[in-house]
């Protein structure tokens, strides 16, 4: 999906609205993270922002059920944020109950099935998500990394979700590297003296991808590494409060 900005419209299936205030994660590892302005003009991932499907629903109409269910979702991610993966999910399921519409926009969902390892759930997730808004390069690495934990590599591989082109360099660099294989050392030093984010996206996906390859030692240096980084510490994305939930849940603690 694209993330600049406008007015909402149904046809791209927009899940984007302001940052919301933020707490300090519940580990000693994890950084306090705090609003900031971003340094010049770049794409900005959907996660930065609070996205729900539920604004949508609720600008149409205007039911308690779809406020009560963008309510749960705020919670959950909350709660993701604060390293409660369990009751994040609680949440996101809420929302679906209330308004069923919820499930084909809620990516934080699979986000949440992926690291309470079910990863079935979380790999049908990510497809409906794909087959609601086809150009969610994000979504599809991660079908992919749910399968590849399913099937192995090579069947995720070919099983994986072909999608539009993404606007974020890093972001084509790192969905090409998952599509068809590649270096994660080099989609690092592609972006090492570029913008914050985008050495943050790309040390993420670098350790997510040794992960799938099953090398845990070079995955914590990179995914350590990127919540370490400018943009993982202070940037309030969605995706910088993952990089630290990834690390409580393999019980990873970055060097002093």
């Amino acid at each position: 999906m694209s993330s600049s900005s406008g007015a909402l419209s149904l046809q791209f299936h927009p899940r984007h609205a302001s940052p919301r205030g933020h707490s300090p994660l519940l580990h000693p590892f994890f950084f306090t993270i705090r609003r900031r302005r971003p340094h010049g003009t770049r794409a900005v991932s959907r996660r930065f922002m609070l996205p729900s499907a539920s604004f949508i629903w609720d600008a149409i109409t205007g039911g308690s059920s779809a406020r009560e269910a963008s309510a749960a979702v705020r919670r959950g991610m909350l709660l993701f944020r604060q390293g409660d993966v369990g009751g994040s999910l609680a949440e996101f399921e809420r929302a679906i109950e209330l308004d069923p519409r919820q499930k084909s926009y809620l990516w934080q969902r699979g986000l949440s099935l992926y690291y309470l390892n079910r990863f079935e759930e979380g790999a049908e997730q990510f497809r409906i998500d794909v087959a609601a808004n086809p150009n969610d390069t994000e979504e599809s690495i991660w079908c992919f990394l749910c399968e590849a934990q399913l099937f192995g590599v090579e069947e995720a591989r070919r099983r994986f979700l072909q999608v539009g082109r993404d606007p974020r360099p890093f972001m084509r660099e790192a969905y090409n590297m998952f599509k068809d294989g590649g270096d994660p050392e080099k989609l690092v030093s592609m972006f090492l003296h570029g913008q914050e984010n985008e050495l943050f996206y790309a040390s993420l996906y670098a350790g997510l991808y040794y992960e799938s390859q099953g090398d845990a030692d070079s995955s914590k240096l990179h995914i350590v590494a990127a919540c370490k980084s400018p943009y993982g510490v202070s940037s309030g994305d969605y995706m910088a409060s993952l990089a630290q939930v990834h690390c409580l849940c393999r019980n990873w603690m970055p060097t002093q």
